[in-house]
């Protein structure tokens, strides 16, 4: 048994439309339907430009086939960040001022890092990875 990649993340919300929309328009993700007996009305699945589905937007009564208490606009939890590998920082940049974001950056020179932080609608933190600059 190995790990070969992380598959997806997802994210439990009262505000569906506002965050698919949110990751097109930051990120660039491309927002598709889920696949059935799931509705547009209750998940939409962002895919990254490998056609991968790599977050899972659901509405807080989406049905989930492991429930469990979950508190939309709280803080990421246990679970303090999601990571992405991007490219084209002073595009992301240019996005994050153009929808008025909080941000922060960070220079990690020794390993060629910059890195990018802002949140989602729901108070998840990102952190927008961009290596060799």
């Amino acid at each position: 048994m190995q790990v070969n990649r992380l598959d997806h993340v997802n994210i439990i919300t009262d505000r569906l439309d506002a965050t698919a929309e949110f990751y097109a328009t930051l990120l660039g993700l491309e927002r598709r339907n889920a696949p059935p007996p799931l509705t547009p009305d209750n998940a939409q699945w962002m895919y990254d430009g490998n056609g991968l589905a790599i977050l899972h937007i659901n509405s807080v009564d989406c049905p989930r086939t492991f429930d469990r208490a979950v508190a939309p606009g709280a803080e990421t939890g246990a679970i303090h960040h999601i990571a992405l590998t991007c490219t084209g920082h002073a595009e992301l940049i240019a996005r994050v001022e153009a929808m008025s974001l909080e941000y922060q950056t960070n220079h990690v020179t020794a390993i060629g890092l910059t890195q990018v932080f802002t949140t989602d609608p729901n108070n998840v933190l990102l952190e927008l990875n961009f290596f060799g600059g």
